[in-house]
């Protein structure tokens, strides 16, 4: 069983201003399924030195009049002053309490840090001689981000892999990433010709 100090946290939203009068406040979304949140009533405000605290939620919508913000409130904050002490905070929720994805879908940070390999594209064939070093997967690098397509956009999210020879942009397309292991943090990846020119 883990002690509290070794739980996980991810970030679902960061506070930029009081809004209203009664403690209310402004914040970006950070998440994909804003719906979720008003489910989750234990949250935790975390600081830039890393502090953080548990709060109860109060209430929560999503702002529609400004895409992508919403408005939290917690309860004990019941003043704009409250609400402004707030300001730059990230809203986290614990680890195992994050939506439920289908398959073939990953979380931004599940996939930042997962180390990259290109595999060979041709089937390998077994035999009795040991693995050619042709035919092993070759260590490309880590991702460091993930890329997306703006709002409205079509297009595939990109992968942006730190290499030995510079940054590489690998979209995230089932043809190209062939095997996606978040658990291993590894992806196997067969990159088609003149990716690396680009």
């Amino acid at each position: 069983m883990s002690s509290p100090t070794e739980q996980k946290y991810v970030t679902v939203a960061r506070i930029q201003r009081a809004r209203g009068n009664k403690g209310e406040v402004a914040a970006e979304l950070l998440t994909d399924f804003p719906e979720r949140l008003p489910e989750i009533k234990e949250m935790f405000l975390q600081a830039e030195s890393g502090a953080r605290c548990a709060v109860s939620l109060r209430n929560f919508w999503v702002d529609r009049n400004h895409p992508g913000q919403a408005v939290f409130h917690f309860d004990g904050v019941n003043s704009i002053d409250d609400a402004e002490k707030l300001r730059g905070l990230a809203v986290q929720i614990p680890f195992a309490q994050r939506a439920v994805l289908p398959s073939g879908s990953y979380f931004v940070t599940d996939l930042i840090g997962c180390s990259v390999f290109e595999v060979p594209s041709s089937p390998q064939t077994v035999n009795s001689s040991p693995c050619s070093l042709s035919e092993a997967p070759v260590f490309l690098g880590q991702v460091r981000d993930v890329f997306f397509p703006g709002e409205g956009q079509p297009g595939t999210p990109l992968l942006a892999v730190d290499t030995s020879g510079g940054e590489l942009l690998v979209p995230l397309a089932e043809d190209i990433c062939k095997r996606i292991e978040v658990a291993a943090h590894r992806i196997e990846v067969q990159l088609p010709e003149g990716l690396r020119d680009l």
